[in-house]
C-alpha cells in the first residue's frame, strides 16, 4: 500500500488535526438539541482529554526541530509548553463561547415562553402546552449552565497537568483571560 493511502496509526493519529476537518456552525438549534450540543463539547475537549501526551509528543517536535537546526528562543521545553498553551487557551475560548451563546439561547426561549404564557391566559390548554415547553426547556437551562462548571473542571485538570510538566511556565501578560485562568489555577494550591 502507498504511504499516502495507509492510514494513521499510533498516537501520532490521535493527536493529528483532521485531514478534512469538519467546520460546525453552532445556532439556536444546535443549542436547543442536547445530544448535539454535548457531542460538540465532547469533540471540544480532546485535546484537554489527551494534554499528557499532546506535552510528549510537542517535545518530541520540538527537539526534532533543534536536531534539525531550526532554532526558538527559549529552551525546547520553553518552546514546547507556549505551543500548547496557545492551543489549550484557543480551544477554552471557543468552548466558553459555545457554552455562553447557548445559554442565552436557551435563557431568551424560555423568556420567549414566560411571555407567551401570559398572552395565552384565556387558553388554558394552549397555556399548559406552553408550560410544559417551557418545562422542557428548564431542563435544558439546567444541562447547559452545568456546562460551564463541567468547564471550570475540566480546565483545571488540564491546568494540573500542564503545570505539572510545565513548571517554570508563565502565560504572556498580554492575554488577560488566560491570565486569569492561569492565576485561579495558581491561587488554588
Amino acid at each position: 500500500m502507498p504511504p499516502s493511502k495507509r492510514p494513521l496509526l499510533g498516537s501520532l493519529a490521535v493527536q493529528a488535526p483532521s485531514l478534512t476537518p469538519q467546520l460546525v456552525h453552532v445556532s439556536p438549534s444546535t443549542c436547543q438539541d442536547l445530544s448535539l450540543f454535548k457531542e460538540l463539547l465532547k469533540e471540544y475537549r480532546k485535546l484537554d482529554d489527551t494534554i499528557t501526551m499532546r506535552l510528549n509528543r510537542t517535545n518530541a517536535q520540538f527537539r526534532d526541530r533543534d536536531r534539525l537546526g531550526v532554532h526558538g528562543t527559549g529552551t525546547i521545553q520553553d518552546q514546547a509548553c507556549a505551543y500548547i498553551w496557545k492551543d489549550l487557551v484557543e480551544n477554552w475560548k471557543r468552548r466558553t463561547e459555545i457554552v455562553e451563546y447557548c445559554v442565552g439561547v436557551v435563557d431568551a426561549s424560555m423568556d420567549e415562553k414566560r411571555q407567551s404564557m401570559q398572552e395565552l391566559e384565556s387558553d388554558p390548554a394552549a397555556q399548559r402546552r406552553t408550560q410544559a415547553a417551557l418545562f422542557a426547556d428548564e431542563v435544558k437551562r439546567t444541562q447547559v449552565h452545568n456546562e460551564l462548571a463541567v468547564e471550570r473542571i475540566v480546565r483545571q485538570r488540564t491546568l494540573d497537568a500542564f503545570r505539572s510538566r510545565c513548571r517554570f511556565f508563565e502565560p504572556p501578560l498580554s492575554d488577560v483571560q488566560a491570565r486569569e485562568w492561569w492565576d485561579k489555577a495558581r491561587a488554588r494550591q
